[in-house]
């Protein structure tokens, strides 16, 4: 009988621990190593349709691509000049690489890898964004820029002066404003695209160092997570001013976050060796329900939602080798 009972315990709890991983926010799938990938890893950009991941490994010099479905490395592309960001354009099969070191971005073909054209920018080419809808690509760079590139011809349309250097910035799909962190300056910039300027800014004054963004456009809603102090804040875009809704206590030395719409739920990739998940339970109401350890300095991440991935980025840092954590969403 004592045996019956200590047998049902047992199945009980592993029962449990299955129904509990299956419940779980976001569940590790499959860890694709980053063999001799030294440094930093920068931003990471995704091809959906063809499940490849592009991975900006800045302290290598290197663009690592890597095959979603098969897990594991597909190729290295080499010669860059510190990349920092990165972004795909299926419509034209193109990858564009933001180098901070020489200040270029780099166009390459999407399977040849062969490089169409180089676009000079000036210092600290940064973050790269493709928008869809106008089949253009910005990249920050400099003291204080977004470039606007043709996507498909790669020239250079116009710059958008800002007050400083621009970190993550977000398009509106329903709407011409392009939400943009500027750190140095204290504030959001609200970029109108059609006219290529700044409309306002929203002064940060219950943290700084904000560093990335995201948008939830159906709730109007914008995410910018700080470094200084260590908090989310949420800003109400329908409000004159961008009226600040309320703010989360996240950890510490956060670059990326992401809203995943379906599941109500905000990933926040923080360096401290944590991955933090909030969930939305209303536009005006948040709760951090999870902080999953990670690994130092594993502050760069990637939210696939039309592959329901989670792409985390982690650095070779002393016994911890470098590796791409691929996370399947609820």
């Amino acid at each position: 009988m004592k045996l019956f009972h200590a047998l049902f315990i047992c199945s009980s709890l592993v029962a449990g621990a299955h129904a509990q991983e299956a419940t779980a926010p976001l569940v590790l799938k499959k860890t694709i190593p980053l063999e001799k990938v030294e440094g930093r890893i920068d931003h990471l950009a995704a091809d959906g349709a063809g499940q490849r991941l592009f991975v900006a490994a800045l302290g290598n010099n290197t663009v690592e691509v890597l095959d979603l479905k098969a897990g594991k490395q597909a190729q290295r592309l080499s010669g860059f000049a510190e990349p920092q960001g990165i972004a795909y354009a299926p419509e034209f099969d193109r990858l564009f690489v933001a180098n901070g070191q020489d200040g270029t971005c780099r166009i390459l073909d999407g399977h040849s890898f062969k490089t169409i054209s180089t676009v000079e920018l000036g210092d600290d080419a940064d973050n790269v964004r493709y928008e869809e809808k106008s089949r253009r690509v910005y990249v920050g760079y400099g003291s204080g820029a977004l470039a606007v590139l043709d996507a498909k011809t790669g020239a250079k349309l116009a710059d958008v002066k800002l007050a400083g250097h621009p970190e993550s910035f977000r398009f509106e799909t329903g709407g011409p404003r392009i939400f943009v962190n500027v750190p140095k300056a204290g504030h959001i910039a609200v970029v109108d695209r059609e006219k290529g300027t700044v409309s306002e800014t929203w002064p940060l004054k219950d943290a700084k160092a904000n560093f990335p963004l995201i948008l939830d456009e159906a709730k109007h809603r914008l995410f910018a997570g700080c470094r200084n102090p260590a908090k989310l804040l949420v800003f109400d875009t329908a409000a004159p001013g961008g009226r600040l809704v309320t703010t989360v206590a996240i950890s510490r030395d956060t670059d990326d976050l992401f809203f995943d719409a379906r599941n109500e739920l905000i990933y926040v990739s923080c360096g401290q060796g944590f991955l933090d998940i909030i969930r939305q339970t209303g536009a005006d109401t948040y709760e951090k329900v999870k902080s999953m350890p990670t690994a130092a300095g594993a502050r760069t991440s990637l939210f696939v939602p039309e592959l329901s991935m989670f792409c985390l980025a982690v650095p070779h840092r002393g016994t911890q080798s470098a590796e791409i954590r691929v996370f399947k969403t609820e």
